[in-house]
């Protein structure tokens, strides 16, 4: 009993021996030294934390703090024979404000360092330590603030946790990020890009909400999205945006990499490890920041990101093949193949000549617009697939383009009456060049339109090198060019096409409405750019236009000189009247305003896209649906009419109570783009169903009624 006596009040004294400063209380933080030990040890070592208790609502930062910020900072004053490590970071998390991402804390964080105390140090004596400490507290405002803590505790043979913080701490040590056993890692840059490529142990499963954290700044992008993805080989692919100030000398990579379901392989809940590697390769600056970010948009493993190289050419080709048959291409393809079956197509080598040169100004044109998009981005510009047609002059030129080719298949004129004999001779002389250029107009007109298989493909590769993406694109204009190419090769399949006949004026004119049709739909999608102002503009214009086209049609069939004339001044009249639209790009960049959205389809059901009315829905435990979409987009407008405004669809909605969200990429808004790449997907149309406590699902481009019910079942 004696013992046992001497012993407790041993440990009392030991305990009464630690004395810790009072907290210091800011308006928005506590902060204060508490230590893991009841006493320092002669020759070990004792952990000691900074512990800050922020307000709600209110963070500091990580050692990098991201796109803004300071990180917390420790200045000691120690006793003689102590020394102070240097701080021990927590993993950190995502902390968004506006257009920045940043990385820190909320609620309460123990900011570790190992105190060491030397063995000649002698028990009984007391070590006071001091420190000053400095962090920068935010929430829509920042506040530096700053306090001298002090924290004094005995030298004894012995030490027992101490009761209020040890446990704390030792938690918060055995959560710090470390290397884990049976991963290894390897970081390549391929310009714009970092990718680390982790292969997990045997077995390892599929890591969800992979995050990584760079130790240093200037190397990562903190606001750019983040792409993780299982590969075929079952390894696992990191995909970083290079920060858009590097800093000199990025050779190696280190940082924390998180996951909220852990990393598998035996220690399955470890959610944080640290990596460092060499990068090979070489990286350049990343483009400028946008105005907005993406939305942290929940899918795991994007199918677009999951996809091999073979699998995304395979997909290029078979949307490629099906684009022949979007309402703006198909007219114009009918009658080019129908003119096979023409008389003065005989010639068999010829014609092999004629489709191998259609298929050359389709591929040569699809590698065009894929090299504008990569010197796009390249220059700090966030496109995507459809990007033209974001623009009011883009949309202005295509209006009048169909606008002439459907006057022309409904007899109005013909094109060898606009251009001398002598041009339209070169034209007779130059088959191969007229159908090379018939392959360019047919990409021309094929771009308001996304097919099945294209938004996988086109998203991998525009998420992908240079070399990657121009095969994805070559891939989609061999697909396209093909069903024309195999025509003209195969004599035998032409037999199929009916013969030559009085029908063939009647189709060519039947097939001039739907491109009256597309007319009509790009000017309902200026209107929505612009104003009505815009729309009235370009019908004036179409006016003139025809109206030029009339004039010099009876003029070249013996109408009196004067005509000629009038076909000139109509012409410089639709001149006139559509210049405003064609200098009004960059004018019309920023989010649609209300009427825009109105134009694309927004009502009262739907509520306009935005980072925080998302994350407040998910988090609020809500299904919701989020439609990707746009005024000319074609497949998107079908699917609103067919699918998304059908009556039964929207009381599926209404009695599973899903929340629905639509996002308008009418005009330019790189919120939404960087959404889609996080997605990816680099056009629309893009459908993504979040379900609580699941998986987000990413429906087709083409939906059905079915594909809605089915993905609703499943929430």
């Amino acid at each position: 009993m004696l013992r046992l006596l001497h012993l407790l009040l041993a440990a009392a004294a030991t305990l009464a021996g630690a004395v810790a400063a009072a907290p210091v209380s800011t308006p928005h933080v506590e902060a204060e030294l508490v230590s893991e030990r009841t006493a320092f040890v002669p020759g070990q070592t004792t952990t000691v934390a900074l512990r800050l208790k922020m307000a709600d609502g209110w963070h500091t930062y990580w050692r990098n703090p991201g796109d803004s910020g300071l990180p917390t900072t420790l200045a000691w004053t120690l006793p003689d024979g102590v020394t102070a490590g240097p701080i021990l970071w927590p993993a950190p998390r995502v902390l968004r404000a506006g257009p920045l991402v940043n990385h820190g804390y909320e609620g309460t964080v123990l900011l570790l360092t190992d105190v060491a105390v030397a063995a000649p140090v002698a028990p009984g004596a007391t070590l006071k330590l001091s420190a000053k400490a400095e962090w920068l507290v935010c929430r829509e405002t920042c506040i530096p603030e700053e306090a001298q803590l002090e924290l004094a505790l005995p030298v004894a043979q012995r030490a027992d946790r101490y009761p209020q913080w040890g446990d704390a701490i030792a938690a918060t040590r055995a959560a710090l990020p470390g290397q884990l056993p049976g991963w290894l890692f390897a970081a390549r840059g391929e310009g714009q890009k970092v990718v680390v490529t982790l292969t997990g142990p045997a077995g390892a499963a599929t890591p969800t909400d992979v995050h990584f954290f760079p130790h240093q700044e200037g190397q990562v992008e903190p606001s750019a999205a983040q792409t993780f993805v299982r590969e075929a080989n079952g390894t696992f692919a990191l995909t970083l945006a290079v920060a858009n100030q590097l800093a000199p000398g990025f050779t190696q990579i280190a940082g924390v990499l998180t996951s909220r379901s852990g990393f598998a392989g035996g220690a399955p809940n470890v959610t944080a490890m640290t990596v460092d590697m060499p990068l090979a390769g070489a990286v350049v600056a990343g483009p400028k920041p946008v105005s907005a970010q993406a939305p942290t948009l929940n899918v795991t493993t994007p199918p677009a990101a999951g996809l091999s190289l073979a699998v995304a050419l395979v997909f290029a080709f078979l949307g490629g093949i099906v684009l022949n048959l979007m309402p703006c291409v198909f007219p114009v393809l009918s009658l080019k193949a129908l003119s096979l079956a023409a008389p003065g197509h005989g010639n068999r080598d010829k014609l092999k000549l004629e489709g191998l040169s259609f298929g050359t100004g389709v591929i040569a044109t699809f590698v065009a617009l894929a090299a504008i998009l990569l010197a796009l981005r390249a220059a700090g510009e966030q496109f995507g697939w459809g990007f033209q047609l974001q623009s009011p002059a883009v949309v202005t030129g295509l209006a009048l383009l169909f606008f002439v080719l459907a006057l022309n298949f409904s007899g109005a004129f013909e094109f060898a009456t606009l251009v001398p004999s002598s041009a339209a001779g070169w034209s007779a002389r130059n088959r191969y060049a007229d159908a090379m250029l018939s392959g360019v107009l047919a990409v021309v007109i094929a771009s308001p339109c996304t097919a099945p298989f294209m938004g996988a493909a086109l998203g991998f590769a525009l998420a992908q090198s240079a070399l990657v993406t121009l095969l994805v694109f070559v891939a989609l204009g061999l697909g396209m060019a093909l069903p024309f190419v195999l025509l003209a090769w195969f004599p035998g399949w032409r037999r199929m096409l009916p013969k030559p006949g009085a029908w063939m004026v009647r189709l060519k004119q039947f097939l001039a409405f739907p491109l009256y049709a597309t007319v009509a739909w790009l000017v309902w999608v200026l209107g929505a750019q612009v104003d009505n102002d815009a729309v009235m503009r370009l019908l004036a214009t179409l006016v003139a236009v025809a109206f030029a086209l009339w004039a010099w049609r009876s003029y070249r069939y013996g109408a009196a000189r004067a005509f000629s004339v009038v076909a000139a001044a109509g012409l410089l009249a639709a001149v006139i009247v559509a210049w405003p639209l064609f200098t009004s790009g960059a004018e019309y960049e920023s989010p649609a305003p209300a009427q825009a959205r109105a134009a694309s389809g927004v009502d009262a059901r739907w509520q306009p896209f935005t980072q925080a009315r998302v994350d407040e829905l998910v988090a609020g435990n809500k299904t919701v649906f989020v439609d990707f979409t746009a005024a000319w987009c074609v497949t998107c407008q079908l699917n609103k009419r067919l699918v998304l405004n059908d009556s039964e669809i929207k009381n599926a909605f209404a009695q599973r109570g899903v929340e629905l969200v639509r996002a308008d990429w009418t005009r330019r808004d790189p919120a939404i783009t960087r959404a889609l790449a996080a997605l990816g997907r680099q056009g629309v149309p893009v459908y993504v169903l979040y379900r609580p406590g699941k998986e987000a699902l990413l429906l087709p481009e083409v939906l059905s009624k079915q594909m809605v019910f089915d993905a609703l079942a499943a929430t």
